[in-house]
Order: structure tokens, then C-alpha cells, then sequence
């Protein structure tokens, strides 16, 4: 099992900024493909956006343009750094790799948007 320990949400106000952190307890290298996924109570994930050899190959629509994922071998660490947030944007925010292993889900970081 990989782990994988998300940090970074909280409270914003409608068009402010969060970045999250994804800390993955093996190389990142060594991951194939990452992958920053959202979900609402009793619902199914959401991929968010995917990353592939250090750079972004997929955005979801609904946040394409605003948010961007990027990774940092040294700190085997994903970061998804997301501007101008909406209401709509409130969800758990998970990280795992791409394809998801369902082993792999943590615990996630909460974001709420709200004024």
C-alpha cells in the first residue's frame, strides 16, 4: 500500500486561493501518473486533474483554467494550487495515483468556500 497524506484545505472566501499538498510515502518518481480527485458525502469521486512525468495532462472542466496541479521529486510532494474559487468548489479533496487504487485513498483535506 502507498500512502498518501493531503493537507492544505480550509475556509476561503469566493475567489480567493488555496494550494494543497499531496506527501506520497514512496519516490514520486516512481509513480506512473498522479491524479487529484474531489467527492461530497455519499457521492463518487471526482478526478480533478491528472499529472504525468511532471507535467499536467488533464484538467475537469469545471476547473480548468483556474486550478493547476504540479509535483516536486525532492519533497515527494503534488501540489494542487486552486484561484478563483467558487462555492461550488466545496468538497474533500483526495490525491491517489492515476488510475486510482482504492487502497491508496487517505483521509483528504477539506475545502470550503464560503463568505
Amino acid at each position: 500500500q502507498v500512502q498518501f497524506v493531503e493537507s492544505g484545505g480550509g475556509l476561503v472566501q469566493p475567489g480567493g486561493s488555496l494550494t494543497l499538498s499531496c506527501t506520497t510515502s514512496v519516490s514520486l518518481e516512481s509513480i506512473r501518473a498522479m491524479g487529484w480527485y474531489r467527492q461530497a458525502p455519499g457521492k463518487h469521486r471526482e478526478l480533478v486533474a491528472q499529472l504525468i512525468s511532471g507535467n499536467a495532462g488533464y484538467y475537469s472542466d469545471s476547473v480548468k483554467g483556474r486550478f493547476t496541479i504540479s509535483g516536486d521529486s525532492a519533497k515527494n510532494t503534488v501540489y494542487l494550487v486552486m484561484n478563483s474559487l467558487k462555492p461550488e468548489d466545496t468538497f474533500v479533496y483526495y490525491c491517489n495515483t492515476f488510475p486510482a487504487r482504492d487502497e491508496n485513498w487517505g483521509q483528504g483535506t477539506q475545502v470550503t468556500v464560503s463568505s
